[in-house]
C-alpha cells in the first residue's frame, strides 16, 4: 500500500471567542484582506487589529473582495501587498475573502507566475517565504481556512478555476462562531449546504480513507441538527459554533480526500450563471448522490447516521433539508431562463468535464452523463441512470 499523507493547518484553535488568538501570532506586519463591510461594520476587523497590536504587530486592510472572487482583485491585492510587504497574510470574513487572500499569496511570494500556471492541479511552487497564512472565516460553509483550495473567477471567461495545492493550507485558522451572527439567512442556508457537499463528496471519493471517514460522519450529523437552528435563529451561538466547526471538519476531509462532479458541475453554474456556490451544490447534490449510487454503496452508512437505509433516503434527506432552508430545487425555479440555458449547455458541460474535481470521483462520466445530469437537475427530475 503507498503511503498516505494527512495535511492540516499547524493549529487550528475553534470555539467562541478564539478570535482573540491573534496575540498568539508571530510577525511585524498583517495584510488583512476581507471581503464587503460587514466584518468592518461589525467591529471584527477592529478587534483583529487590536489583538495583533497588543503583540507589537502593525496591520494594513485591503477590502472589498467580491463573491467568487475576480482574477482582476486577486492582482489589485496583489499590488497592495507589494506596497506594504508583509509578513503575515490574514483572510477574515466568508470564504471569498479567504480564497482571494490565498491567490494572493501565490502571486505576492512568485511576482512571475500567470495565473494559466498555477490552474493545473499542485503546481504551486513552495510558499511561506515571504508570509505565512492566517484564516478566520465568518461563514460556516466551504472550510477553506483548512483546505489546499482557492476558487477564482476568470470574469472573462466565465470560468470558476479551482486551485490546488498543499501549499495552500494556512498555517494558522480560527474557527470562532461568533463571526457568524452577522450572516443573513440565505447565506447560513447556502454555506451550510456546501459543507454538506464536501461531506457527501469526501466520503464516497477514491482517496477516502479511515482519517477522513470518521470527520466526514460526525460532520453530517452535526449539520442536519444545528443549520435548521442556524437558520432560523441567527443569534443562536451553540448552532453558529456547531456548523462552524461542522463546515471545518468537512473541510479537512475534503481537502485530504478531494471532491467530485457536485462541485466540477457547480462550479460551472456559479461562473457561467452566477448561481452561488451552495445553492448550486444543494441542487446537484441529490442527483448526483442517485447517479454515483450505482458506483458505490456508502450513501448508506450516511441514510443509517439520520436513521435512514438507503442511498436514495440520504438523497431525499438532502432535499428535505434543502426545503427546511429554503433553498430551490432545481435550476429552472432558481430562475435561469432555459434560452439562456439550452444556448450555454453544452459550454457548462465542457467546462465540467476538465474540473479538476471530477478525477476522484467514484464513477466516472461521460460528457453525455454531464450533460444530462444538468438537463435532469434544471427542471428537478430524478436521476435514474
Amino acid at each position: 500500500m503507498s503511503a498516505i499523507g494527512f495535511v492540516l493547518p499547524r493549529i487550528t484553535y475553534h470555539g467562541i471567542g478564539t478570535l482573540e488568538k491573534l496575540k498568539e501570532i508571530n510577525g511585524k506586519k498583517a495584510v488583512i484582506v476581507t471581503g464587503g463591510s460587514s466584518m468592518i461594520k461589525t467591529g471584527v476587523v477592529k478587534r483583529a487589529q487590536d489583538y495583533l497590536a497588543e503583540k507589537g504587530i502593525e496591520s494594513v486592510i485591503f477590502e472589498g473582495v467580491e463573491p467568487d472572487p475576480s482574477l482582476e482583485t486577486v492582482m489589485e491585492g496583489v499590488g497592495f501587498m507589494n506596497k506594504t510587504n508583509p509578513d503575515i497574510i490574514i483572510g477574515l470574513g466568508g470564504c471569498s475573502a479567504i480564497d482571494a487572500a490565498k491567490a494572493m499569496w501565490v502571486f505576492y511570494e512568485y511576482p512571475d507566475t500567470k495565473f494559466e500556471d498555477i490552474i493545473p492541479p499542485f503546481t504551486i511552487k513552495p510558499l511561506r517565504k515571504k508570509a505565512i497564512f492566517v484564516a478566520i472565516p465568518s461563514t460556516s460553509g466551504t472550510g477553506t481556512e483548512v483546505t489546499c483550495v482557492s476558487v477564482i473567477t476568470d470574469r472573462k471567461k466565465g470560468v470558476k478555476y479551482p486551485l490546488v495545492s498543499y501549499e495552500l493550507t494556512p498555517d494558522v485558522a480560527i474557527v470562532d462562531g461568533e463571526l457568524c451572527k452577522s450572516m443573513p439567512p440565505h447565506v447560513t442556508a447556502h454555506t451550510g449546504l456546501d459543507a454538506l457537499a464536501h461531506d457527501t463528496e469526501a466520503y464516497v471519493s477514491t482517496l477516502a480513507d479511515c482519517y477522513t471517514d470518521p470527520l466526514v460522519r460526525q460532520s453530517v450529523e452535526m449539520i442536519f441538527n444545528a443549520l435548521p437552528t442556524a437558520y432560523k435563529e441567527p443569534e443562536n451561538l451553540e448552532a453558529r459554533q456547531a456548523m462552524h466547526d461542522a463546515s471545518c471538519l468537512a473541510g479537512i476531509s475534503f481537502t485530504n480526500a478531494l471532491l467530485g462532479i457536485v462541485h466540477a458541475m457547480a462550479h460551472q453554474l456559479g461562473g457561467m450563471f452566477g448561481i452561488p456556490h451552495g445553492c448550486a451544490n444543494a441542487i446537484l447534490m441529490p442527483n448526483i448522490v442517485r447517479y454515483n449510487s450505482q458506483a458505490t454503496d456508502k450513501y448508506k452508512d450516511l441514510a443509517k447516521l439520520l436513521g435512514k437505509e438507503t442511498a436514495e433516503d440520504y438523497a431525499l434527506e438532502i432535499e428535505n433539508l434543502r426545503a427546511a432552508v429554503e433553498v430551490p430545487s432545481s435550476i429552472g425555479e432558481y430562475g435561469i431562463y432555459e434560452k439562456d440555458w439550452n444556448e450555454k449547455l453544452d459550454i457548462i458541460t465542457a467546462n465540467a468535464m476538465d474540473d479538476a474535481c471530477v478525477g476522484a470521483n467514484p464513477r466516472i462520466p461521460t460528457k453525455e452523463e454531464i450533460k444530462k445530469i444538468y438537463e435532469y437537475c434544471y427542471t428537478g427530475k430524478k436521476v435514474d441512470f
